[in-house]
């Protein structure tokens, strides 16, 4: 099916309205955003997003997401707002408003550091931004040790017909890059993606597949792909619905380790110890829909 079928069968029911973030299923906790439609059309679409921390896909039963990193990215590449904004007790929602024709990406794209070093004789650690880091860690601090950590989490929403802006690379972290637009999937058509890390095919990565409503199946419905050696990957999604897709990177020592500074003796904090070693996380989640054919 091309994407203007898809486009016109989708946008046939809403044309009135629109004129007037890995375990195991059962036991994980996935992080996600959700949009009520992923094609529209016409000058006045607008489209409303969940964003959770769910024990089952989808279903808003544990933590909401915050909501302060989530950016809208345009077709034309420049920055939107979210707006009416909301965090209840298990979920957050907002909206956005698609003011320009083409495909928006919608997500947060997050980094953070650990560290330790040796200072004064005694072991300092570190969590924070990477801005933080620069002001609060000592340049060429002894012993230095850190684990730096790029987390992505996003979903995909066009007006009208399809654009390719928002996937140009940032060379950060985990991206995917996709050769089927994410916004033209079919149950039963094969799709093609790219993974990238840090700007460069990301090879021999495994990628775990969920389809949503895992409440009302016997089992999960998970199942895993891995990329090629240029990063890329096919898919053929086996039934219509919305789908978590992730995937994860880890090297050196990504452990927390010891010493965080809590269970002393008597309550007190226990003091710091340094991390095991060097260590880089990365991991990328989306949330995608595959139409009827």
């Amino acid at each position: 099916m091309t994407f203007k079928k898809r486009l016109l069968a989708v946008a046939a029911p809403l044309a009135i309205g629109v004129a007037l973030f890995l375990p195991s299923a059962a036991s994980a906790h996935r992080g996600w955003i959700v949009p009520s439609f992923t094609v529209l059309s016409g000058d006045g679409a607008w489209v409303t997003l969940d964003a959770a921390i769910s024990n089952e896909l989808f279903y808003a039963d544990h933590n909401p997401m915050r909501l302060d990193a989530v950016v809208v990215t345009a077709p034309d590449g420049s920055v939107d707002k979210i707006q009416n904004a909301l965090t209840g007790k298990y979920r957050s929602t907002f909206d956005v408003q698609l003011a320009k024709p083409g495909t928006y990406r919608i997500g947060s794209a997050t980094s953070s550091i650990m560290a330790s070093w040796t200072q004064d004789g005694q072991v300092k650690r570190f969590r924070g931004t990477p801005e933080e880091f620069a002001k609060q860690v000592p340049a060429g601090a002894a012993d230095l040790k850190t684990i730096k950590s790029f987390n992505r989490n996003e979903t995909f929403v066009t007006r009208d017909a399809p654009t390719t802006t928002v996937f140009a690379p940032t060379g950060k972290g985990l991206e995917l890059v996709p050769v089927t637009h994410p916004n033209d999937l079919v149950a039963g058509e094969a799709a093609t993606f790219k993974f990238l890390l840090d700007g460069k095919p990301a090879a021999d990565l495994d990628v775990t597949l969920a389809p949503g409503n895992s409440r009302y199946r016997a089992t999960p419905g998970d199942f895993k792909v891995k990329t090629g050696a240029d990063g890329s990957f096919k898919v053929t999604f086996p039934e219509a619905g919305m789908y978590w897709l992730n995937a994860v990177v880890r090297t050196g020592e990504t452990g927390r380790g010891p010493g965080g500074g809590m269970g002393g003796p008597g309550g007190a904090p226990a003091p710091a110890t340094p991390l095991a070693g060097d260590g880089m996380s990365a991991s990328y989640t989306a949330t995608l829909e595959a139409l009827r054919p």
